[in-house]
């Protein structure tokens, strides 16, 4: 066990946590539905960026590169200023949903280089402009767009020109668990020389001002400090003490965490320094605005630099517990020994994780990825009933609010590390994206991994209905029933790396999945005919119309997709309970009944309302939606898109071992088996023994499962370089039309960002390559593989004459995955296509950028720029190809 790997082994023991402090910071706390106070629901305007500076937030906190302790009780970030910009920078900037012309976007450019999972080491990379950063052209520019054209970003600017910012790097190294190292290095990349101010900042979250807590924590000038280092001192009640020792700041600043009501309402403030405080002292030079007795509850050190041409100003700090009785402490002592040895001992625990046989670029991409997930940690909170109820000392909150957005959730208690999609565009968890997030996180901390899964199903956060919280601009909504496929995938992945999984986990959330499974079986089957509506279920604007909406004259979507998810689901519970069977025999009973469910599905997609329609279209060998009417009427919805595919995700294996240790259960099978031939036949192949002995259990039966293949496989409709589209290629120059009530909704491909409005128009499902699903498929294909072996082929790409297995296939698509991070025959990394002047391919390229989602075409990354979360499957991808010994080089010499 390598010296990381006895840390992550210390964070289940008690007093032992290294994971006390981490990057548990916001990257945006403002425009958030749990700081908006509104009577509209108005999140965006309510508490906008130029809000930030000046008002105290009631939640949570934001910064830049920051880190805090895993209730942000304690805060650590940078600011910067250049003597240019208005303002201190302090947290990043981007367009609100409303302001962008694809919905919100951050228009920063920053790189997550470096984090282990006890984040004993972490490193990241700001890009900050040397001239006054560009706020008004950036927000003009936006609005001046049209949904046909790509967002204009910085770098579509002329402040990156010609070297003109600096690249301040960010790094953190822990001693102890409470005893933290911190440098920042800025480099002028420019010609001349140029100023920059730093600016560390210590400060408390505002917990005292709400009339909930009356504890006020403070900070001071330490004790012992001199010209050389400065101190800052933190007491709280139940953190104790700590110190901040700066080396060699030229002055200390102390303010108060509380807002400038003054300027934000023209009202008095209750103090004389508030939050913007220290910004009114470095940028415009009030001296009176800052404590002059060095109190307060935010505090900063600064740092004023010159910097050359091509050089580089370092500063040291350090955030450490005060021992009891401690009178003075060598700070830097052996400091940058720690950097070096903390990064070695990440160099051998990333070491250890890649399989031998990858490429130097390859091990980089997979350990940047998983660098941005464990950044992208963040203290979420927000206790909905508090948020509904108002706050004591203040006004209640407008009558609208009390059965307004999320009025339904009053039991949901946030306050927790959670693993974000994207700390900027979507600082809040979304649950299907956190059961994806749970599988790479899997590969380097498991127990992170099975502890976000087991908080989302915890009775303070599930609804005792059974549903999951979806995301916090909408609680109620539906997302894809995914979370017991990651409990399954996890305890799986633990298994393999110890040799044992936790078999107490597996079945914590199996019970917590019965409830959702019921859930979903009562409020999704309106007709109980195990057709399944579902909603939008993540997919956003796949559909011709947004599918949250009821029709006005009673229609219904009868869902392909969301009746496949529930069929994926059943067969995850199945096998989940077939494990849980082999020590306790009470779950044989369990495992039948989700068997039995999953045929009466199966059922029900080839016989619609008993109707004799189908889901599937034998005319064009493909599953569609059906539109129900109230008259009877049965149209199915002919729009080539992943819904389509999804069947294929309901597909599971049993080996004959397995079927011998629970007897009851086979003996149940075969009783089917003799007594329903006519739903066992809808199953592929139960009857007849694959591979092995293996048994297969798939809601696509061979003739079906080729046919989905030679679509999703035909280069001209799914199979993009790199990956599988979401939307069929052929409805570029064949746009499906729907007349709705006089009005024609039309579906085209769009590989790029969405054109249409919907779900505020910032994701795009009619075209792009998305991970998920893409790693969904694969799962499938090589499900499919062990059932069929190597003797059963197919064309791969469709047309092209070349046949493989479906392991073949499956290992195809996984490297045109990770082909999206690679160099191309141009030089170019495809991921980098659309981010313009932001990649200088010398300087940058060891940095990469994780989308949301990519263009169907090209490979360009698109959407939310930072979203490692699912996208960061890219890295379970790289360690499988790279064990199967099946990952390609795209240059043989790279390495030489």
């Amino acid at each position: 066990m390598n010296a990381e790997q006895s840390r992550v082994a210390q964070n289940d023991r008690l007093g032992e946590c290294w994971d006390l402090w981490g990057p548990y910071l916001s990257e945006r706390a403002w425009g958030t539905v749990r700081e908006d106070y509104s009577a509209n629901g108005d999140a965006w305007n309510y508490f906008p960026h130029e809000h930030a500076r000046s008002r105290a937030y009631r939640w949570s906190e934001d910064g830049i590169g920051g880190i805090s302790d895993f209730k942000q009780r304690l805060c650590f970030a940078f600011a910067f200023w250049n003597q240019r910009d208005p303002f201190l920078k302090e947290r990043f900037f981007g367009v609100t949903g409303p302001q962008g012309n694809h919905g919100e976007d951050v228009k920063e450019l920053y790189w997550y280089i470096d984090n282990t999972p006890s984040h004993s080491f972490m490193r990241m990379i700001y890009r900050y402009p040397r001239t006054a950063f560009p706020y008004e052209e950036l927000i003009a520019q936006s609005a001046a767009r049209s949904k046909t054209e790509g967002e204009f970003e910085l770098w579509d600017t002329s402040v990156l020109d010609d070297g003109g910012f600096f690249d301040i790097e960010i790094e953190y190294a822990k001693n102890s668990i409470d005893d933290i190292l911190i440098r920042a290095t800025a480099t002028n990349c420019g010609r001349t020389p140029a100023p920059l101010y730093i600016l560390p900042t210590l400060w408390f979250r505002n917990t005292w001002s709400w009339g909930r807590d009356r504890c006020r924590p403070n900070l001071r000038i330490g004790r012992g400090g001199s010209s050389e280092i400065r101190i800052i001192e933190a007491s709280h009640e139940i953190l104790g003490e700590y110190r901040l020792y700066c080396d060699g700041a030229d002055e200390l600043l102390f303010t108060e965490n509380e807002s400038n009501a003054e300027r934000l309402w023209g009202v008095p403030n209750v103090t004389p320094s508030v939050k913007d405080s220290i910004n009114d002292y470095v940028v415009h030079g009030n001296k009176n605005a800052v404590n002059p007795a060095c109190v307060g509850t935010k505090a900063a050190a600064l740092y004023k630099a010159d910097i050359s041409p091509r050089e580089s100003r370092t500063i040291r700090l350090r955030l450490r517990k005060m021992d009891t009785g401690e009178q003075s402490f060598r700070a830097f002592v052996n400091f940058d020994d720690l950097f070096t040895q903390r990064a070695r001992e990440a160099d051998e625990f990333y070491g250890a994780l890649a399989p031998t046989c990858l490429s130097k670029e390859h091990c980089a991409i997979q350990r940047r990825a998983l660098a941005g997930m464990l950044w992208s940690k963040q203290f979420y909170h927000y206790i909905v009933e508090q948020w509904l109820e108002g706050d004591p000392v203040f006004p209640p909150p407008p009558e609208e609010r009390k059965h307004g957005r999320n009025f339904e959730w009053r039991h949901l208690h946030n306050e927790r590390v959670m693993s974000m999609p994207d700390k900027w565009e979507f600082p809040w968890y979304a649950s299907w994206d956190l059961a994806f997030h749970c599988i790479p996180l899997a590969l380097v901390d498991p127990n992170f991994a099975k502890s976000q899964l087991d908080l989302i199903v915890r009775e303070w956060y599930q609804d005792p209905n059974g549903q999951i919280p979806a995301y916090e601009w909408n609680f109620s909504d539906v997302n894809p029933p995914v979370i017991a496929w990651a409990a399954w995938r996890v305890y799986q992945i633990e298994r393999k790396q110890s040799g044992q999984g936790d078999r107490a986990f597996l079945e914590t959330v199996f019970h917590k999945m019965l409830i959702a499974f019921t859930w979903w079986v009562n409020r999704k089957d309106f007709e109980g005919n195990d057709i399944f509506q579902g909603g939008f279920l993540g997919l956003d604007n796949i559909g011709v119309f947004d599918r949250n909406e009821t029709f006005p004259d009673g229609s219904r979507l009868e869902q392909s997709d969301g009746t496949s998810w529930m069929g994926m689901f059943c067969l995850n519970m199945m096998r989940t309970a077939l494990e849980l069977a082999r020590e306790n025999q009470v779950y044989e009973n369990i495992a039948t009944k989700f068997f039995e469910h999953f045929l009466s599905i199966a059922a029900a997609m080839n016989n619609v309302g008993g109707k004799g329609i189908g889901l599937w279209d034998e005319e064009d060998e493909f599953y569609y939606d059906v539109l129900h009417t109230p008259g009877g009427r049965y149209l199915r919805v002919r729009v080539r898109s992943l819904i389509g595919l999804m069947p294929l995700l309901a597909v599971e294996t049993i080996q004959p071992l397995l079927l011998d240790e629970l007897p009851s259960f086979k003996q149940r099978l075969e009783w089917y088996l003799a007594n329903r031939p006519d739903l066992c036949s809808l199953i592929s192949r139960w009857q007849e023994p694959g591979v092995g002995e293996r048994r297969l259990i798939a809601l696509t039966r061979g003739h079906r499962m080729k046919c989905l293949l030679r679509r999703m496989l035909d280069p001209e409709e799914f199979l993009s370089d790199y990956g599988v589209r979401s939307v069929s290629k052929f409805h570029k120059e064949h746009p499906y039309v729907l007349a709705v009530r006089g009005e024609e909704k039309v579906v085209r491909y769009e590989p790029a960002e969405s054109q249409t409005e919907l779900f505020g128009g910032n994701s795009n499902w009619r075209g792009p390559v998305w991970m998920p699903i893409n790693y969904l498929l694969i799962e499938s294909l090589q499900k499919f593989h062990h059932y069929y072996g190597d003797d059963f082929q197919v064309e791969c790409p469709t047309g092209s004459g070349q046949f493989t297995t479906l392991k073949g296939v499956a290992n195809e698509l996984s490297n045109r995955l990770i082909r999206i991070w690679l160099p191309g025959e141009d030089g170019k990394r495809p991921f980098a296509r659309a981010s313009g002047k932001a990649f200088d391919e010398t300087r940058d390229a060891d940095r990469y950028w994780f989308h949301e989602y990519f263009h169907g075409d090209t490979g360009a990354g698109l959407g939310a720029s930072h979203q490692t979360g699912w996208t960061g499957l890219v890295a379970k991808l790289i360690q499988q190809q790279g064990e199967h010994g099946t990952i390609r080089r795209p240059d043989p010499f790279t390495d030489l």
